[in-house]
């Protein structure tokens, strides 16, 4: 396998200036890493760059939430692209296994690798080429593919579906509500993340560990969350409409397993969506596995479009 060249420069940001330094080579989040930094997403220490001279050949960055001591996922991964093949590969090996041995406790597995990719990109040549040189550093340096996602968009303009008829909607009373059906939920779910969990713990430290790493953390207001029920007040299903930090978004939605077939999930994914166009969203993100079809069917047939994927990576 060959070396990365000697004259490699390998290390982390010295501070906020070099920004312009790491946004040579092309992402689209480079236009969120000035917010991120100024809010505590990123740190210059968690940015790392492989330089010749002064010509970045590669870059490396992680993201945390606001406030947190260690980084949750590693979300950029660049070399230039004119570098032969070879060495592209070697740079970007050398980049990650640096930055990742400083960043991290010997021992301690580091977080996912998401990458952001076109909808279509095995049909592109060059998008196939970036996407399998950044997966073969990732797995050069032992990580595997996880999952595929489809990343969804409901745009301004787009029909909202009427009320079906067949259901009620509450706002959520209580967390230790929304939890229990969140547990209920989980059986025979789909979602790579949470069959990946109960393999590790039970569905109730699951479904409490997602509450409270995501939904609690959220500053748009709770009553937003809806319940959806029969006329007699038995519960249906849930979902979760909420503002991230960069989108307002679908954030979970779930047809609990007793209901499932019966097309609740399309009034469900309705009311969530006009919960948020009823704030003045103009788009509205989610996400799903590419696995996942009926919730993938369920999104289109509400109007969101499929804009592009994402690929997760994990090690250990």
């Amino acid at each position: 396998m060959p070396k990365a060249p000697n004259d490699l420069t390998v290390r982390p940001l010295a501070d906020r200036t070099e920004l312009g330094l790491f946004r040579r080579l092309p992402y689209v989040l480079n236009e969120e890493l000035t917010e991120d930094l100024a809010a505590g997403r990123r740190r210059p220490e968690w940015m790392w760059v492989a330089l010749r001279g002064d010509r970045l050949l590669a870059r490396a960055a992680w993201w945390s939430r606001p406030g947190d001591d260690v980084p949750c996922f590693l979300d950029v991964l660049d070399m230039a692209e004119d570098l032969p093949d070879a060495e592209r590969l070697a740079v970007g090996e050398r980049l990650l296994r640096t930055a990742t041995a400083a960043t991290f406790p010997s021992g301690v597995c580091p977080p996912e690798y998401s990458r952001f990719v076109p909808p279509r990109w095995r049909e592109d040549a060059l998008a196939r080429r970036t996407v399998s040189d950044r997966m073969a550093v990732a797995e050069r340096t032992g990580a595997r593919l996880f999952v595929e996602r489809l990343r969804l968009e409901w745009r301004q303009g787009t029909p909202l579906p009427e009320p079906g008829g067949r259901l009620r909607f509450r706002p959520v009373e209580e967390t230790g509500e929304l939890l229990a059906l969140m547990v209920s939920a989980l059986d025979g779910t789909l979602d790579a993340h949470s069959r990946d969990q109960l393999t590790r713990m039970s569905a109730r430290d699951a479904a409490r560990e997602h509450l409270e790493d995501e939904f609690l953390r959220y500053t748009s207001p709770r009553r937003w969350w809806r319940i959806a029920t029969l006329a007699d007040g038995e519960p249906v299903g849930l979902v979760v409409p909420a503002r991230n930090d960069y989108n307002p978004v679908i954030a979970y939605l779930a047809v609990l397993p007793g209901h499932r077939g019966s097309g609740y999930v399309d009034e469900i994914l309705a009311e969530g969506t006009r919960v948020l166009a009823g704030q003045g969203a103009h788009r509205i993100r989610a996400a799903t596995d590419l696995g996942n079809a009926p919730m993938a069917a369920a999104f289109e047939r509400a109007g969101y479009v499929n804009f592009g994927r994402e690929i997760m990576m994990t090690w250990g």
